[in-house]
Parts: structure tokens; C-alpha cells; sequence
């Protein structure tokens, strides 16, 4: 993402989605009231009462601006609408003040005026902004005949697979073995070529499957090997994908790291609410008490709750009172976790109790 124009006394800024990644941070950019205008395509009817049943009139395309009542991220479609009212538009095209879908796409500029731009507005911007930089991670799951993959986007893990090898057992006689093995292996790689701008990539599993397919490729496709490391885990399939998210191997990479940081520090939660430590508060209420003592030393926001002022003012607080703040995707596991805690929980510096 990348900002076009920007009017900080009228409070609009134009950015220019190119990712994925930044329709989602558009999706939390973006809130309700907010006056969003950007290029969209209408069909337009001949209104002259001569026309055709089979015309279907002509598409016209220009800038139509809406008053934001309710705003949509469907990663699966990949897909982001800004539901309101028309405020601004050509009048001979559009009705305004009636309603409208605008449909917010990729490599289309997108204006946005608020009343306010709030502190986390503008770093998750920059925060959109410097991760168009960092390289993307794949990561490949091994385990027997199958094959699961997790790619790595700000706002989570997209999962991809499993792909069956259909491999006999090593006991059976299996004509042809080594030609079936080397079949799944080439529909892995052809799975990974899918993928644009990888330039990392674990490839892990509990056995001996993941080097297997690491000797195949330092063979056949050297520039993946290249960009490849191994990884044992415990287990396959999206229980592995997590596993190495929770190592830390991707930010050793230096590759594409916040989702596994955020998993991590989640983990850290977890385990000091299951040792019923004191070091440790979740919920609202709790977790602005320990803002107010100036307690919070690492503070876990869902995004999902970001528009809330009053969590905004919490996480003010205690950045303010030196804390720092993490806001979690609501999309992957880590997210989820924290949901089910109310959304806010903090680690402490010292027991409140």
C-alpha cells in the first residue's frame, strides 16, 4: 500500500491498495461515518422508455462517494465492501442518498475522509506501508502421503491442502513406487509456484517426508530448495503449521513474522492464565484497571474491537504509561483465543492483587 494524496486539514487521505493485506487494513482503516469515494463501474439504462429487452445498457465508469454505514472483509473472495449512503456522484448517474455497495479493489485508489484520524489509524498505515516490503513465507507440511501448506498474510494463515500422495505402505508392493512418490512431489511444487513472491519457506513434518522432498527439490528445482529450510514438528497438517508459527523460524528468516509473533505472545497469556499467575488480567474492566495502575507492560487488543473509543482510550493509557500494545487479527488462532477473553488481555509488570 502506498499513500496518493493526503489533506490533513480535511482530513482525507488517499491510498492505493496492492495487496491482500491492505484490503484488510483498509477493513480497520475504514469505520462507519466515514465519507469513503472510489472509481466504480455501473451499468446505466436507457431511462427514454424505447428500450430493448434484450438492452441491457451500458457500463459507465466514475467516482462515487458514500457516506459509510457498515464495511466487509471476505478473505475467501478477497473481496472488501463499504455498505451506505451516496453522497457524492455524478447526479445524472447515481440517486443521491440512496444506498449503495461499493466494492473496494485492488490496485484502485481509495479516499477516505474522517472527522478524526486517531494515532492507530496512521500506524496501521505505516504499518500497511512497510510490510508491501517485507517477503512473503510459505509454509510446507509433510506427513506421509499428505501435504499441507500456510501462507502468511497480516491477518492470518490461508490454508491450502491437504494434498494426497496416495503412497502405498512400505510393506505393500506398490509397481511404479517411486514414480507415485515422485508424482506428489511435482503436484506440491506445482502448488507453490501458484504463489507469487515466496522468498521463504519452511518445509516441516514428523518424520522422514519433509527430507525426502527437500533432496527432490535440491535436485529438480534448486531455486526453491534454496529459499527452503527444515523443520521437524510434532505433528501434520495445520497442527504443524502452527507449530513452526509458534518457533519463531520465520522471523529468523526475516521473512513475513507478525502472525507468529502474535501466536507466541498469545501463548504467553495462555500459559501464565493456566498457572493462575497474578502477572496476567484479561477483560475490559480488568484490563483498564491495570492501564489506570500503570501496571500493563504488554497489552493484546483484538482488532475487531479498535473502533471502540473506549478501548482506544485504554490503549492509550498504557502505551502513554510505557506499556506496549499489540493488536491481534481476529483471523487466525492467537486472534480467536483472545476473543474468547473479551478481546483485551495484558501481561503485568507487577501483581495488582
Amino acid at each position: 500500500m502506498h499513500i496518493v494524496h493526503q489533506d490533513a486539514k480535511r482530513g482525507i487521505i488517499e491510498l492505493f491498495p496492492e495487496t491482500l493485506d491492505d484490503l484488510w487494513h483498509l477493513s480497520h482503516i475504514i469505520e462507519p461515518g466515514d465519507l469513503v469515494s472510489s472509481r466504480t463501474t455501473r451499468r446505466i439504462q436507457d431511462t427514454t422508455g424505447e428500450r430493448l429487452r434484450s438492452d441491457r445498457g451500458i457500463k459507465k465508469t466514475f467516482f462515487m462517494g458514500i457516506r459509510v454505514e457498515s464495511i466487509n472483509f471476505h478473505k475467501y473472495t478477497g473481496k472488501l465492501r463499504a455498505k451506505g449512503v451516496i453522497e457524492k456522484g455524478p447526479e445524472d448517474l447515481v440517486s443521491l442518498g440512496s444506498h449503495h455497495t461499493l466494492d473496494l479493489k485492488l490496485n484502485n485508489s481509495v479516499k477516505i475522509q474522517k472527522e478524526r484520524w486517531s494515532r492507530w489509524h496512521w500506524k496501521r498505515i505505516k504499518e500497511a506501508i512497510e510490510a508491501s516490503k517485507i517477503p512473503k513465507a510459505l509454509v510446507v507440511v509433510i506427513e506421509d502421503d499428505n501435504a499441507d501448506m500456510g501462507i502468511l498474510r497480516q491477518y492470518g494463515v490461508e490454508y491450502y491442502g491437504p494434498i494426497i500422495g496416495g503412497i502405498s505402505g512400505k510393506r505393500m508392493v506398490q509397481k511404479n513406487r517411486q514414480q507415485v512418490i515422485n508424482n506428489f512431489y511435482e503436484e506440491i511444487v506445482s502448488t507453490i509456484k501458484k504463489f507469487e513472491g515466496i522468498e521463504g519457506m519452511v518445509i516441516a513434518g514428523p518424520g522422514f517426508g519433509k527430507n525426502d522432498f527437500y533432496q527432490f527439490i535440491s535436485q529438480k528445482y534448486p531455486d526453491i530448495a534454496r529459499i527452503s529450510r527444515l523443520e521437524s514438528t510434532g505433528a501434520g497438517g495445520r497442527s504443524g503449521i502452527h507449530e513452526v508459527l509458534q518457533k519463531g523460524i520465520l522471523e529468523e528468516m526475516a521473512t513475513e513474522g507478525r502472525i507468529a509473533q502474535e501466536i507466541r505472545m498469545m501463548a504467553r497469556v495462555l500459559k501464565e492464565i493456566g498457572k493462575g499467575s497474578h502477572l496476567v488480567t484479561y477483560g475490559k474492566k480488568e484490563v483498564k484497571t491495570a492501564a489506570e495502575a500503570g501496571a500493563i507492560e504488554e497489552l493484546l487488543v483484538i482488532d475487531e474491537l479498535l473502533r471502540e473509543e473506549n478501548v482506544e482510550k485504554i490503549m492509550d493509557l498504557a502505551e502513554n504509561l510505557g506499556g506496549k500494545v499489540m493488536v491481534l487479527s481476529s483471523e487466525h488462532d492467537g486472534g480467536k483465543q483472545l476473543s474468547a477473553l473479551g478481546g483485551l488481555a495484558a501481561l503485568l509488570r507487577y501483581a495488582l492483587k
